[in-house]
């Protein structure tokens, strides 16, 4: 649906446990960064949304597959694609993988992302023109 957007990762020490793979619930955290880089990209922010619209993004659903580890110093690429656009909701397509080797992916994930009202976290329409390519 859109073009696929691509952000670096660098697995740090932090981010990896003692044999130097990185632990599972970062790869949600580096995913989540991709995303908002992504809307960077568009001009957009977060802060914007909630300050302008009274909006927020918020998550309904995550899946994640891990195929092969992401080890410490590794340099990675996470990349966004939106796969559908709903009226209050979009659904991301996201990887992580080597760049240096290509089809190398570490690990998918297919995430839900809904447009809530910041008053009382109910769903609400994108603002007009928010999404525009």
């Amino acid at each position: 649906m859109t073009e696929l957007f691509t952000w670096p990762v660098r697995v740090y020490y932090e981010d990896s446990d003692a044999s130097g793979v990185a632990y599972h619930a970062n790869y949600l955290r580096w995913f989540e960064r991709a995303r908002s880089e992504w809307l960077r990209s568009r001009g957009r922010s977060h802060t914007v949304l909630a300050d302008q619209h009274g909006a927020a993004f918020t998550l309904a659903r995550v899946e994640i597959d891990y195929l092969r580890p992401a080890r410490l110093d590794d340099l990675l690429e996470a990349t966004v694609r939106v796969a559908e656009r709903g009226r209050a909701s979009l659904v991301f397509e996201q990887s992580l993988r080597r760049p240096e080797e290509p089809g190398a992916v570490l690990a998918k994930a297919r995430v839900r992302a809904a447009c809530v009202d910041l008053r009382n976290f109910k769903p609400r329409p994108w603002p007009v023109g928010w999404l525009d390519d």
